[in-house]
């Protein structure tokens, strides 16, 4: 943005946590929000698919400066998987591409199965994804029925869990770490139990420390605003610490914070273990931003922000 040019909407800073609903994208659940609240700076913290609902933490003004740590965090989804039929996208927005048998499939058949996803394992990402090749992301070229060649990523399955089956359809519980795409799980334990897969519902229910139920609808948000206005909307915000709330804090008085946000790192006693990422707060309790432990006892500032209220 040029000097001359002065940003549109209003200073809003704080977290939305958005139950979003199904159909939308991200980002245009982002710019609705974003409207609403006529902020100035806004963004998502990792797309979920249109057919998918549940959380979606937006980010607004200061509380950007957070976003990338909440995309890196651990996720929870329950999902429905459709067994018998597999699908280009592996989900039930694609073309079919194979029918199979499901006679002999049963709930023991599934848990022993499902064991083999769970821990530290690789995944191959879809073509159907928001990942790039060359500059160009790979659902662009599966529109065009161009198939690139992609290395399988390891992901991390911490919870992995059967809460029901019924029919040809099975209820996952799931919590995984950042990059795991569930409908990869669901066609690969369709392609293990040979019947293929596909998932016929995806509800995120946790992003980092936020919960679904934490989470406002966009329903339920337009109507606010309609009836109470934009700021009835802001006072919902969840200040940007609480997306790194599980990170050690440092309580740093009015000198060490002045040198800390002039860029210089300041002895603190108590710092955990070198590298670790630290919440940095004023002698007054107030989130200031981000720093990382340093092996000589310092910490350093790695990200900051303005001062946000208690």
């Amino acid at each position: 943005m040029s000097a001359g040019r002065k940003r549109k909407g209003r200073p809003v800073d704080g977290i939305l946590l958005l139950d979003k609903p199904q159909g939308l994208t991200s980002n245009g659940a982002l710019q609705r929000v974003k409207r609403i609240l006529q902020a100035a700076k806004a963004g998502h913290t990792g797309a979920l698919d249109p057919l998918a609902t549940g959380v979606l933490p937006l980010c607004f003004g200061e509380a950007t400066k957070v976003s990338q740590y909440l995309l890196e965090s651990d996720k929870g989804y329950q999902t429905d998987i459709r067994f018998g039929i597999r699908t280009d996208t592996a989900d039930a927005e694609g073309e079919v591409i194979a029918e199979r048998p499901t006679d002999d499939l049963d709930e023991t058949k599934v848990v022993n199965a499902l064991s083999q996803f769970r821990g530290h394992i690789k995944q191959l990402p879809p073509m159907y994804s928001a990942l790039k090749h060359k500059g160009q992301p790979l659902y662009k070229l599966a529109r065009e029925g161009k198939e690139v060649e992609r290395k399988p990523r390891p992901v991390t399955i911490h919870e992995l869990e059967l809460v029901a089956f019924e029919g040809d359809t099975a209820t996952l519980n799931i919590r995984c770490s950042k990059g795991t795409y569930v409908r990869t799980i669901a066609d690969d334990l369709g392609e293990a139990l040979g019947c293929g897969a596909h998932v016929t519902r995806l509800r995120r229910t946790l992003a980092g420390s936020f919960q679904l139920e934490d989470c406002i609808t966009l329903a339920e948000l337009e109507a606010l605003a309609e009836q109470q206005g934009s700021d009835a909307v802001e006072a919902l915000l969840k200040p940007a610490d609480l997306a790194i709330c599980d990170w050690p804090a440092v309580n740093l008085p009015a000198a060490s914070a002045g040198f800390v946000k002039h860029g210089q790192a300041v002895m603190v006693t108590g710092l955990p273990e070198p590298g670790t990422l630290v919440r940095l707060y004023n002698e007054e309790n107030r989130f200031f931003g981000i720093g990382e432990a340093l092996d000589d006892g310092r910490v350093s500032p790695r990200r900051l922000v303005k001062e946000q209220p208690r």
